[in-house]
Protein backbone atom coordinates (compact mmCIF):
# COMPACT_ATOMS: atom_id res chain seq x y z
CA UNK A 1 0.00 0.00 0.00
CA UNK A 2 1.31 3.71 -1.10
CA UNK A 3 0.99 5.85 1.73
CA UNK A 4 1.46 9.65 0.45
CA UNK A 5 -0.18 11.75 3.06
CA UNK A 6 -0.62 11.25 7.19
CA UNK A 7 -3.26 13.09 9.37
CA UNK A 8 -2.08 12.79 12.73
CA UNK A 9 -5.04 13.87 14.84
CA UNK A 10 -4.66 14.92 18.50
CA UNK A 11 -6.17 15.75 21.42
CA UNK A 12 -2.93 16.92 23.88
CA UNK A 13 -3.80 19.71 26.91
CA UNK A 14 -0.01 19.25 28.22
CA UNK A 15 2.07 18.18 24.80
CA UNK A 16 2.65 15.09 25.75
CA UNK A 17 0.53 13.04 23.50
CA UNK A 18 1.31 15.36 20.47
CA UNK A 19 5.27 14.54 21.18
CA UNK A 20 4.50 10.60 21.05
CA UNK A 21 2.73 11.47 17.65
CA UNK A 22 5.49 13.26 16.20
CA UNK A 23 7.84 10.70 16.93
CA UNK A 24 5.91 8.02 15.72
CA UNK A 25 5.45 10.28 12.32
CA UNK A 26 9.63 10.36 12.07
CA UNK A 27 9.66 6.86 12.03
CA UNK A 28 6.58 6.49 9.57
CA UNK A 29 8.69 8.67 6.89
CA UNK A 30 8.09 10.62 3.43
CA UNK A 31 4.40 11.60 2.72
CA UNK A 32 2.56 14.61 3.64
CA UNK A 33 1.76 15.53 6.92
CA UNK A 34 -0.55 17.48 8.48
CA UNK A 35 -1.40 17.86 12.45
CA UNK A 36 -5.19 17.89 13.37
CA UNK A 37 -5.19 19.24 16.36
CA UNK A 38 -8.42 18.31 18.59
CA UNK A 39 -7.43 20.23 21.57
CA UNK A 40 -8.27 23.56 20.78
CA UNK A 41 -11.76 24.87 21.22
CA UNK A 42 -13.01 25.39 17.63
CA UNK A 43 -10.38 24.61 15.61
CA UNK A 44 -10.14 22.69 12.24
CA UNK A 45 -11.53 18.69 13.34
CA UNK A 46 -11.66 17.16 9.80
CA UNK A 47 -9.11 14.51 8.33
CA UNK A 48 -8.48 15.06 5.00
CA UNK A 49 -10.58 13.49 2.23
CA UNK A 50 -10.39 10.08 1.38
CA UNK A 51 -8.27 8.78 -1.85
CA UNK A 52 -6.81 5.28 -1.08
CA UNK A 53 -3.07 6.73 0.01
CA UNK A 54 -3.87 8.96 2.99
CA UNK A 55 -3.50 7.29 6.74
CA UNK A 56 -5.27 8.44 10.12
CA UNK A 57 -2.83 8.41 13.66
CA UNK A 58 -4.93 9.35 16.19
CA UNK A 59 -3.44 10.00 19.50
CA UNK A 60 -5.49 10.93 22.91
CA UNK A 61 -4.73 10.75 26.73
CA UNK A 62 -6.26 8.75 28.67
CA UNK A 63 -8.06 9.69 31.70
CA UNK A 64 -8.75 7.21 34.40
CA UNK A 65 -8.55 3.91 31.74
CA UNK A 66 -10.70 6.00 29.30
CA UNK A 67 -10.67 8.28 26.78
CA UNK A 68 -11.89 11.89 27.72
CA UNK A 69 -15.51 12.76 27.33
CA UNK A 70 -14.54 16.02 25.46
CA UNK A 71 -11.85 14.37 23.26
CA UNK A 72 -14.54 12.06 21.67
CA UNK A 73 -17.01 14.47 20.79
CA UNK A 74 -14.06 16.38 19.08
CA UNK A 75 -13.49 13.01 17.50
CA UNK A 76 -17.08 13.07 15.56
CA UNK A 77 -15.96 15.42 13.23
CA UNK A 78 -13.17 13.00 11.79
CA UNK A 79 -15.04 10.38 9.34
CA UNK A 80 -13.15 8.01 7.06
CA UNK A 81 -13.78 6.09 3.90
CA UNK A 82 -11.73 2.56 4.75
CA UNK A 83 -9.24 4.94 5.45
CA UNK A 84 -6.18 2.84 7.86
CA UNK A 85 -5.32 4.44 11.19
CA UNK A 86 -2.86 4.07 13.87
CA UNK A 87 -4.42 4.86 17.45
CA UNK A 88 -2.46 6.15 20.00
CA UNK A 89 -2.95 6.45 23.47
CA UNK A 90 -0.54 7.85 26.81
CA UNK A 91 -1.23 7.60 30.06
CA UNK A 92 0.42 8.97 33.36
CA UNK A 93 2.47 5.55 34.05
CA UNK A 94 -0.93 4.08 36.25
CA UNK A 95 -2.64 2.32 33.36
CA UNK A 96 -4.90 2.70 30.19
CA UNK A 97 -7.76 -0.37 30.90
CA UNK A 98 -10.02 0.35 28.20
CA UNK A 99 -8.90 3.46 26.28
CA UNK A 100 -7.83 1.89 23.58
CA UNK A 101 -10.33 -0.70 22.59
CA UNK A 102 -12.57 2.59 23.29
CA UNK A 103 -10.29 4.76 20.93
CA UNK A 104 -10.39 1.31 18.36
CA UNK A 105 -14.14 1.05 18.61
CA UNK A 106 -14.99 4.90 17.90
CA UNK A 107 -12.85 5.31 15.13
CA UNK A 108 -13.92 2.40 13.37
CA UNK A 109 -17.73 3.37 13.97
CA UNK A 110 -16.18 6.32 11.58
CA UNK A 111 -15.30 4.67 8.92
CA UNK A 112 -11.61 3.87 9.60
CA UNK A 113 -9.91 0.97 9.75
CA UNK A 114 -7.17 0.24 12.59
CA UNK A 115 -4.07 -1.29 11.55
CA UNK A 116 -1.64 -0.83 14.44
CA UNK A 117 -2.10 0.25 18.24
CA UNK A 118 0.03 1.53 20.78
CA UNK A 119 0.47 2.74 24.40
CA UNK A 120 2.37 5.52 25.20
CA UNK A 121 3.38 6.74 28.60
CA UNK A 122 3.64 10.52 29.66
CA UNK A 123 4.11 12.84 32.46
CA UNK A 124 1.18 12.64 34.65
CA UNK A 125 -0.79 15.63 34.93
CA UNK A 126 -0.83 16.10 38.70
CA UNK A 127 2.78 15.84 38.46
CA UNK A 128 4.57 18.02 40.35
CA UNK A 129 7.80 18.63 42.38
CA UNK A 130 5.98 16.93 45.59
CA UNK A 131 4.12 14.74 43.69
CA UNK A 132 6.25 13.32 40.52
CA UNK A 133 4.51 10.77 38.36
CA UNK A 134 6.51 9.95 35.10
CA UNK A 135 8.77 12.92 35.57
CA UNK A 136 9.93 13.98 31.64
CA UNK A 137 7.84 11.28 29.78
CA UNK A 138 7.97 10.73 26.69
CA UNK A 139 12.09 11.03 27.66
CA UNK A 140 14.47 10.07 25.17
CA UNK A 141 13.53 6.31 25.43
CA UNK A 142 9.93 6.36 24.84
CA UNK A 143 10.67 8.62 22.12
CA UNK A 144 12.88 6.21 20.21
CA UNK A 145 10.18 3.21 20.89
CA UNK A 146 7.38 5.20 19.09
CA UNK A 147 9.67 6.13 16.21
CA UNK A 148 10.74 2.64 15.76
CA UNK A 149 7.36 1.77 16.36
CA UNK A 150 6.21 4.28 13.35
CA UNK A 151 9.09 2.40 10.95
CA UNK A 152 7.29 -0.79 12.04
CA UNK A 153 3.83 0.40 10.47
CA UNK A 154 5.58 1.53 7.53
CA UNK A 155 7.02 -1.42 7.05
CA UNK A 156 3.77 -3.43 7.43
CA UNK A 157 1.79 -1.11 5.07
CA UNK A 158 4.45 -1.50 2.66
CA UNK A 159 3.80 -5.32 2.33
CA UNK A 160 0.07 -4.96 1.94
CA UNK A 161 -1.02 -5.21 -1.47
CA UNK A 162 -5.04 -3.80 -0.03
CA UNK A 163 -5.79 -2.97 3.11
CA UNK A 164 -7.79 -5.76 3.00
CA UNK A 165 -4.73 -8.26 3.58
CA UNK A 166 -4.21 -5.72 6.88
CA UNK A 167 -6.73 -8.51 8.83
CA UNK A 168 -8.56 -7.24 12.52
CA UNK A 169 -6.37 -5.41 14.95
CA UNK A 170 -6.56 -6.85 18.41
CA UNK A 171 -6.11 -4.63 21.47
CA UNK A 172 -6.47 -5.08 25.32
CA UNK A 173 -9.46 -3.69 27.11
CA UNK A 174 -12.94 -4.97 28.38
CA UNK A 175 -16.40 -4.15 26.65
CA UNK A 176 -18.57 -2.25 28.65
CA UNK A 177 -15.88 -0.23 29.56
CA UNK A 178 -14.53 0.99 32.96
CA UNK A 179 -17.30 3.03 34.29
CA UNK A 180 -16.67 6.64 34.27
CA UNK A 181 -16.59 8.47 37.98
CA UNK A 182 -16.53 12.13 37.28
CA UNK A 183 -14.95 13.91 40.47
CA UNK A 184 -16.51 16.59 41.29
CA UNK A 185 -16.43 20.29 40.16
CA UNK A 186 -13.08 21.54 41.25
CA UNK A 187 -9.80 23.72 39.42
CA UNK A 188 -6.54 24.79 39.75
CA UNK A 189 -6.72 28.30 41.27
CA UNK A 190 -4.55 31.32 40.80
CA UNK A 191 -2.46 33.46 43.68
CA UNK A 192 -3.44 36.46 42.79
CA UNK A 193 0.02 37.87 44.20
CA UNK A 194 2.44 36.49 41.60
CA UNK A 195 -0.55 36.47 38.82
CA UNK A 196 0.32 38.77 36.06
CA UNK A 197 -2.25 38.19 34.00
CA UNK A 198 0.10 36.91 30.90
CA UNK A 199 -3.25 35.09 29.56
CA UNK A 200 -0.70 32.31 28.61
CA UNK A 201 -3.08 29.47 30.87
CA UNK A 202 -6.19 30.71 28.95
CA UNK A 203 -4.85 30.23 26.36
CA UNK A 204 -4.02 26.60 26.55
CA UNK A 205 -7.59 25.61 28.42
CA UNK A 206 -8.73 22.82 26.40
CA UNK A 207 -12.52 24.06 26.92
CA UNK A 208 -12.07 27.92 27.55
CA UNK A 209 -12.40 27.59 31.31
CA UNK A 210 -10.27 30.40 32.08
CA UNK A 211 -11.07 34.31 31.88
CA UNK A 212 -8.32 36.57 32.75
CA UNK A 213 -9.39 39.53 33.99
CA UNK A 214 -7.77 40.96 37.19
CA UNK A 215 -6.31 37.57 37.86
CA UNK A 216 -7.28 34.35 35.61
CA UNK A 217 -10.14 32.55 37.20
CA UNK A 218 -11.40 29.03 36.06
CA UNK A 219 -15.46 27.97 35.74
CA UNK A 220 -14.91 24.22 37.98
CA UNK A 221 -17.99 23.00 35.99
CA UNK A 222 -16.03 22.81 32.80
CA UNK A 223 -12.35 21.91 34.08
CA UNK A 224 -10.90 18.22 32.85
CA UNK A 225 -8.37 18.50 35.51
CA UNK A 226 -5.53 18.38 32.70
CA UNK A 227 -3.28 20.83 34.44
CA UNK A 228 -1.81 22.32 30.97
CA UNK A 229 -2.61 26.01 33.05
CA UNK A 230 -0.36 24.90 35.93
CA UNK A 231 2.25 23.48 33.58
CA UNK A 232 2.71 26.39 31.26
CA UNK A 233 1.91 29.40 34.34
CA UNK A 234 5.81 31.48 33.96
CA UNK A 235 5.06 32.67 37.35
CA UNK A 236 4.00 29.42 39.78
CA UNK A 237 0.30 31.44 39.73
CA UNK A 238 -1.75 28.36 39.17
CA UNK A 239 -1.52 26.09 41.39
CA UNK A 240 -3.92 23.03 42.59
CA UNK A 241 -4.80 23.54 46.38
CA UNK A 242 -8.23 20.88 46.01
CA UNK A 243 -7.73 19.12 48.53
CA UNK A 244 -9.15 15.65 46.68
CA UNK A 245 -6.95 16.39 43.69
CA UNK A 246 -3.93 16.41 46.20
CA UNK A 247 -4.65 13.73 47.28
CA UNK A 248 -4.90 11.60 44.19
CA UNK A 249 -1.42 12.84 43.11
CA UNK A 250 -0.12 12.06 46.39
CA UNK A 251 -1.52 8.10 46.09
CA UNK A 252 -0.31 8.36 42.19
CA UNK A 253 3.01 9.44 43.25
CA UNK A 254 3.24 6.36 46.22
CA UNK A 255 1.86 3.85 43.80
CA UNK A 256 2.93 4.78 40.43
CA UNK A 257 7.02 4.87 40.73
CA UNK A 258 7.50 1.70 38.70
CA UNK A 259 8.73 2.72 35.60
CA UNK A 260 5.94 1.37 32.73
CA UNK A 261 6.87 0.94 29.13
CA UNK A 262 5.37 1.67 25.77
CA UNK A 263 3.24 -1.61 24.06
CA UNK A 264 2.42 -1.72 20.98
CA UNK A 265 0.50 -3.87 18.70
CA UNK A 266 0.81 -4.59 14.39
Amino acid sequence: MRIASIDAVCFSPTGTTKRVLEAIVAGLGGGTVTLVDLTVPGGDRKVSEPDGQSLALFGLPVYAGRIPQEALARLEHCQGQATPAVLVVVYGNRAYEDALLELSDVVGRQGFVPVAAGAFIGEHSFSKAETPIAVGRPDAGDRAKATAFGAAIRRKLDGLDCLAEAGTLSVPGNRPYRERHPLPAMAPVSRGDVCVRCGLCATVCPVGAITVERQADTREALCLHCCACVKICPTGARVVENPQLLEIAKRLAANCAARKEPETYL
